[in-house]
């Protein structure tokens, strides 16, 4: 049970046949509550799909009451036609729930520069409206709905002093940050109004989406919101609120990491004695993004080398040659020199730790990754063919 957790919501998935795989291709999320409280982060990518283009106008309008999604296609470099199919999808979404289409989030994922079919949205919406269900079936089929190369679906839910945080997401690849990642949709029936939502979802967004870094590569399409239904009657503090958003967003960034496309090792690359928090981040990505350090995990090598190679590329305040690097719990190096035997390192187990200690500050962060292997590069080239 996840988006449909919290009181006030209604959820589905159906088959509306945009997968040429089949299944369940189409989702859809309603607030039922009196409540129109919403907050919507997305991709910074400056080459945005259609939906993110209509749903950017629809979130700046304020009073958002749905989000209908699609796999089997991102509607992205698609042109007029495409964004009039974005529209089209939020009308008659809008039409079977007695809303406006200004009331519609839409989100699209998938292959990029195909035309959606509008034949499969006239057929999908209302059978996806009238398979709405509060119960767990309802969101447990919407989240099946948004998968593309997902192996599993992703659902977590928060539960709090009577009130409560659900959520959704997908995502397998593409998973670098832009203030969102992959497709989420979260939902409490805590009373919040909408300048508390944004900045309770941008504050959990940062240290959990946004630290989720599979491939270096930014999608499109990203796109996660808040729905609130105010259902619970009941009313938390910012910082209550906050810390519940940030848990379901943690776990399901643990999630896409766990699922990404090929992987056989769950890295998390914890940076401390940052200067800055910034430069933490920093570091720990560069780590990421770097596909020999991957390469080297996936072939079991604690290639602590590359790892200094990496950070060496960024603007952090640091001494490379006061650097410590340990990987699973044994440091390799100290110093910016040898210290340990790599042999004394086991990188059989799926779970990697890598600990860089910068020695220039008392700031930290940690950023989630996964290993570059011959499945994902199978995965990638073969995704369109």
């Amino acid at each position: 049970m996840s988006v449909t957790a919290p009181r006030g919501f209604a959820a589905a998935g159906v088959e509306a046949g945009f997968k040429h795989s089949g299944g369940r291709d189409l989702a859809l999320v309603v607030n039922r509550g009196e409540a129109r409280s919403a907050a919507t982060v997305f991709t910074s990518n400056r080459a945005k799909a259609n939906p993110v283009l209509f749903s950017e106008k629809v979130a700046a309008a304020g009073d958002v009451r749905a989000v209908v999604l699609n796999a089997g296609g991102a509607n992205c470099f698609t042109g007029d036609e495409g964004y009039r199919v974005t529209e089209a999808t939020a009308a008659l979404t809008a039409t079977e729930l007695g809303l406006d289409a200004m009331n519609v989030l839409v989100c699209s994922t998938g292959l990029i520069g195909e035309q959606l079919p509008i034949a499969s949205f006239e057929r999908g919406v209302p059978a996806v409206v009238e398979a709405l269900s509060d119960d767990a079936a309802g969101g447990d089929s919407a989240a099946d709905a948004i998968r593309t190369t997902d192996t599993v679906s992703k659902q977590s839910v928060h539960q709090a002093d009577g009130w409560s945080v659900g959520g959704m997401a997908k995502g397998a690849g593409m998973l670098a940050p832009g203030l969102a990642t992959m497709l989420v949709v979260l939902t409490t029936d805590a009373v919040a109004a909408p300048d508390v939502l944004e900045k309770a979802l941008r504050a959990s967004v940062r240290v959990t989406f946004d630290r989720l870094d599979s491939d270096g590569c930014m999608s499109t399409n990203d796109t996660v919101t808040l729905l609130a239904s105010g259902e619970s009657g009941e009313t938390p503090s910012e910082a209550a609120l906050t810390e519940a958003i940030t848990a379901v967003c943690a776990d399901l960034a643990q999630q896409l990491q766990l699922d990404a496309e090929g992987a056989s090792h769950d890295i998390t690359i914890e940076v401390v004695g940052a200067a800055s928090e910034d430069d933490a981040v920093t570091v720990g990505r560069s780590c990421a993004r770097s596909n020999l350090l991957m390469t080297a995990i996936f072939g079991n090598d604690p290639n602590w080398g590359r790892v200094l190679a990496a950070i060496g590329t960024t603007d952090a305040a640091f001494d490379p040659y006061d650097v410590d690097v340990s990987f699973n719990g044994v440091r390799l190096c100290r110093k910016g020199g040898p210290d340990r035997p790599r042999d004394e390192v086991d990188l059989t187990p799926r779970a990697t730790h890598i600990l860089i200690d910068l020695h220039a500050g008392d700031e930290t962060a940690t950023v989630l990754t996964n290993d570059l292997t011959h499945d994902y590069v199978h995965e990638n080239s073969a995704y369109s063919s």
